[in-house]
C-alpha cells in the first residue's frame, strides 16, 4: 500500500506560526523532505526543526543553481525541470515503500512554493493532503499593522521579477498590492512604483516575523541591503489621508472607453485611483469605482467648456483631478474642452495630461471584425457645433476619396434628419450594397451590432448612442461556416 504525501505549510518563519496540523503531520510522517540551497542550510527545516525526530528519514532536496548561470542544454529551466523530476522519485521511491512523506515548506505550498513542484508531479498518483500555511503576505500586513485590503479594494500579488512597465502598469491599475520577490530585482520594482505614482504610499517589509525582521518605507530602503525573502506592500488606501491641497495640482484627462471598467487602460486605472477629485458628466463618473477620500463633481453633458474651468481650478489650488470622458478623450471628447481652457494665460502653469482610452469607433469595428483595416476618416454627423454645409462637404470629399466612415453622434431627439441626408449624400459614390456597422451601445448591457446596407439604412434605428461605420468600395461583408457574418476592409488596393 502507497504512502501519503503532505505539503506542509510552516508559515512565515517564527516557529510559533506553524498550524496545530502542521505540528501533526510532521510528528506522524515517517520521511521529512525539504528544499535548500547547494550551502546545505534550508529556512523549512529550520522553522520546523523543534518537530524533527532523530527517527526521522530527512530529504535534503537541494537546488542545483539559484541565480548562477547554468551549461545545461536547457538553460535554467531544463537545469530546475530535471531537478524537479529527480527530486519527485525520490519521493515516490518512499511513497511506493509505503511511508508517510511530509514536504515543507516556507509559508502556504501553493502560494509561489517549491513544495508545488512535487504536487504537480505526484499528487494524482498518490493520496495527497496540502496543509496550508500563514503567507509572508499576511505576515508583512500583521507586522506592518495595517490593512492590506477593505470594502471593495482589489488586492493584486506580483512578482518582482516581471518586467518593469508591467510591473508598473499593474501596480498603477490596482487598489493594494504586494510584490514578493525581491532581492536583485528591488531596483526595478521601486522605479515601477515611482514611474505608477506610488512609491510614497509603498512600505517594505524584510523577514517578517523571523529574526532580523525589519520595515521600512520603501523609498528609503538601500537596494544592496534587500534580501530574497523581503516583499513591498501598498496597503489599503480607505483610511490613508489624503492631502488637502499641494503645492502642485494637475488635470488629467481620462477616457473610460465606450462602457465600464472592462475598457480601462492600467494608465487610466491609475489616474482614476491617483485622483482627488473626478469631473465629469455624470453618466461617466458612474462608470469609475467609488474611492473612498475622492471628491466626485458631475454634471451636464453640454457644459464642457465650464467643466474644464472648474477642473483647472481645483488643480491650481493643488489638487489632482480626473476629468473623465467616455472613449477617448481626444476624439470628439473633452481634452479639447480642457486644453483650450488651459490655453488661457491663468492657467498656464497647470500641469495638464491627456490618456488615450478606446475609442468607440475601434470598439465597433473590433465587434464586427476588421472594416477600419484600411484608410478611414472620422466625422461627426453633429451640426450643434458646425454648420451641416461643413459635415455636407466633408463626406462629400471622403466618399470621393474612398475612405471608410466612422460616423459619431450620428442622431438624437433634437436632430432626426442627419443620418438620412448622410446616406443621400454617400449613396452619390457607394453602390447601395456598401455594407454599414451599425453598432449600440458597445460594451453596455444593451449592445447590439448589425451589418446592413448601405441602401437599407434606417434613420429611425439611430440615436447618440449608436456608431456608424460605412465601408469603402474594397469593404467586405462575409457569413462565415458558422453563420457570423463578419466585415472587413482589405489592406491592399486593386491597383496596388
Amino acid at each position: 500500500m502507497s504512502g501519503k504525501l503532505y505539503g506542509v505549510g510552516l508559515g512565515p518563519g517564527d516557529p510559533s506560526l506553524m498550524t496545530m496540523r502542521a505540528v501533526e503531520v510532521i510528528a506522524s510522517a515517517d520521511v521529512v523532505a525539504y528544499h535548500s540551497a547547494r550551502h546545505g542550510r534550508s529556512i523549512a527545516r529550520s522553522i520546523a526543526a523543534d518537530q524533527l525526530r532523530a527517527d526521522h528519514i530527512e530529504e535534503p532536496l537541494v537546488y542545483p543553481l539559484t541565480t548562477e548561470t547554468t551549461d545545461h542544454p536547457g538553460g535554467y529551466q531544463g537545469a530546475m525541470d530535471d531537478f524537479y523530476a529527480e527530486a519527485s522519485a525520490r519521493l515516490a521511491a518512499h511513497l511506493d515503500a509505503g511511508r508517510t512523506v511530509a514536504v515543507l515548506a516556507e509559508g502556504d505550498p501553493l502560494f509561489y512554493g517549491s513544495y508545488m513542484h512535487m504536487h504537480k508531479r505526484l499528487a494524482h498518483r498518490y493520496e495527497t493532503e496540502v496543509v496550508p500555511g500563514v503567507t509572508s503576505v499576511s505576515a508583512a500586513a500583521a507586522r506592518l499593522g495595517t490593512p492590506l485590503a477593505e470594502g471593495e479594494e482589489v488586492l493584486t500579488v506580483l512578482p518582482g521579477t516581471l518586467p518593469e512597465e508591467e510591473l508598473a502598469a499593474r501596480l498603477a491599475s490596482t487598489d493594494a498590492a504586494v510584490v514578493m520577490k525581491l532581492g536583485r530585482t528591488f531596483p526595478k520594482v521601486r522605479r515601477a512604483m515611482e514611474s505608477s505614482g506610488r512609491l510614497e504610499a509603498a512600505r517594505y517589509v524584510e523577514r517578517a516575523t523571523m529574526p532580523g525582521q525589519r520595515l521600512a518605507r520603501l523609498a528609503e530602503v538601500d537596494e544592496e541591503s534587500v534580501p530574497y525573502f523581503s516583499v513591498a506592500v501598498l496597503p489599503s488606501e480607505v483610511d490613508a489621508e489624503r492631502p488637502t491641497s499641494r503645492e502642485q495640482g494637475e488635470v488629467v484627462v481620462v477616457g473610460t472607453g465606450p462602457a465600464g471598467p472592462r475598457w480601462l487602460t492600467p494608465e487610466t486605472r491609475g489616474a482614476l485611483a491617483a485622483a482627488d477629485d473626478l469631473v465629469g458628466y455624470t453618466t461617466y463618473l458612474d462608470r469609475v469605482p467609488r474611492r473612498a477620500g475622492q471628491t466626485r463633481h458631475g454634471s451636464d453633458n453640454r457644459v464642457e467648456a465650464e467643466r474644464a474651468e472648474f477642473a483647472l481650478d481645483l488643480a491650481r489650488k493643488g489638487r489632482r483631478v480626473a476629468v473623465v470622458s467616455g472613449g477617448d478623450p481626444g476624439v470628439f471628447a473633452m481634452a479639447t474642452a480642457v486644453l483650450e481652457v488651459a490655453s488661457a494665460p491663468e492657467y498656464a502653469d497647470v500641469p495638464v495630461r491627456v490618456l488615450p482610452g478606446v475609442t468607440a469607433a475601434n470598439a465597433a469595428a473590433a465587434r464586427a471584425g476588421a472594416p477600419l483595416g484600411h484608410d478611414y476618416a472620422t466625422v461627426s454627423l453633429s451640426d450643434r457645433l458646425k454648420p451641416w454645409e461643413v459635415i455636407a462637404e466633408r463626406l462629400r470629399a471622403a466618399a470621393a476619396a474612398d475612405l471608410v466612415l466612422a460616423l459619431y453622434n450620428p442622431g438624437s431627439q433634437s436632430r432626426t434628419w442627419q443620418v438620412g441626408k448622410a446616406r443621400e449624400l454617400l449613396l452619390e459614390h457607394r453602390a447601395p450594397d456598401t455594407p454599414v456597422v451599425v453598432a449600440r451601445d458597445v460594451g453596455g448591457s444593451g449592445e447590439r451590432v448589425r451589418i446592413v446596407q448601405l441602401a437599407d439604412l434606417d434613420p429611425a434605428t439611430v440615436d447618440m448612442r449608436t456608431i456608424l461605420l460605412v465601408g469603402s468600395s474594397q469593404t467586405q461583408a462575409v457569413r462565415r461556416g458558422d453563420g457570423e457574418q463578419i466585415v472587413w476592409t482589405p489592406r491592399r488596393y486593386p491597383e496596388a
